[in-house]
């Protein structure tokens, strides 16, 4: 149901290449100036449901609502979207100002209307001084900031953005996600951005879509996410984990034999524990230096140890598949590879899901 907050209403959209389905049934309700973040891997349905919107492609079934109105019936030109890509698609034989003066040309505003809205756009994207230079004297992170200022100077209701930072060493795409942060909060427009990179989606967004197979698997903020993942997938897509797979019944859980306590309920049959690597404790092998809340305890071999400035993280080897434990440096134990460990959570430190991944074994079989 669409109400005052909501921009954007997707219900139903499918989208079918003959027998293929790129898009499963996809309801979604973007709210009003949010940054919305689409993540999924690659052949997951987020650009696909990106160029719905935009109107690159039609769907095989369902509708679009923007601010109540039929969407999929216009042509994309006639949507009023901006649309940022990762390649600039920059007029080479125009300015900086030239690009961006472009879809205000098309609009048929007038000479004093068009420069002062160019000159606000690249001020907006820290490039007022760089109007005269053409596409060629800019770097790649200065053209981003370009197509960015052209999709945004004759604001959008709602600004499309497809991994516009995916071509970027890793320093300048940190800078520039913070100042997409800046635009978004400055313009207050609804921003729907797509990535595969989860980090970024963790950085940018108000909320995040995970979409998977076609689907959204979850929709809700960063926090929501990592901390309560709703199913198995989300959980080892959102940040590193730990998963003991096993069988849940009658309230316990039981895994390779071994009876774990749990907080929560699933439905009857497979299901898994998840563990983020901060909520796991590490000791020697008699497990004496664990807390006493730590009351699933399991050894292992550590295979890997991994410094990260301020924190170590160990990977170790168990019947169960490689645990993750990550602390504090600080804090860290004297352990070299090779050491037997035990590990060890609190229930509560814990989510338990539902197990509907495919087993290996019948992976095998076919």
């Amino acid at each position: 149901m669409e109400n005052d907050s909501t921009i954007l209403s997707l219900r139903g959209l499918v989208k079918r290449y003959g027998e293929a389905t790129a898009l499963e049934r996809v309801d979604l309700d973007v709210r009003r100036g949010e940054f919305l973040t689409f993540l999924g891997p690659s052949g997951s349905g987020k650009t696909t449901t990106l160029n719905l919107i935009a109107g690159f492609i039609e769907a095989t079934e369902g509708s679009m609502l923007l601010d109540g109105e039929p969407l999929e019936k216009l042509q994309a030109h006639e949507r009023n979207l901006g649309v940022v890509f990762q390649h600039y698609a920059l007029f080479p034989h125009m300015t900086a100002s030239g690009n961006v003066e472009f879809p205000l040309k098309q609009r048929k505003m007038s000479k004093s209307e068009r420069t002062t809205a160019v000159q606000a756009a690249l001020e907006m994207v820290r490039l007022g001084s760089y109007a005269d230079r053409y596409p060629r004297q800019l770097s790649g992170g200065q053209q981003q900031r370009v197509a960015l200022a052209r999709a945004v100077v004759y604001r959008p209701p709602i600004l499309l953005m497809d991994e516009p930072l995916g071509a970027l060493d890793k320093k300048l795409r940190e800078w520039l996600q913070l100042e997409l942060r800046r635009i978004h909060r400055e313009l207050g427009s609804t921003f729907i951005y797509v990535t595969h990179d989860q980090e970024e989606a963790l950085v940018l967004s108000d909320r995040i879509a995970v979409f998977n197979e076609g689907r959204i698997e979850q929709i809700g903020s960063a926090h929501d996410l990592y901390d309560a993942p709703e199913t198995l997938f989300v959980g080892r897509f959102i940040g590193e984990s730990t998963v003991i797979k096993g069988t849940f019944a009658d309230g316990r859980f039981t895994a390779a034999g071994r009876g774990l306590q749990v907080t929560g309920s699933i439905p009857s049959g497979r299901g898994a524990v998840l563990i983020r690597p901060e909520n796991l404790a590490i000791s020697g092998p008699d497990g004496t230096g664990l807390p006493d809340r730590a009351v699933n305890r399991i050894e292992g071999t550590i295979e890997d140890i991994v410094y990260l400035g301020p924190a170590r993280k160990y990977n170790i080897a168990t019947e169960h598949g490689t645990a993750i434990v990550r602390v504090p440096e600080r804090e860290a134990a004297a352990a070299r590879i090779g050491d037997r460990v035990m590990f060890g959570w609190a229930p509560d430190d814990a989510v338990l899901l539902a197990d509907t991944e495919t087993p290996v074994e019948a992976v095998s079989a076919t």
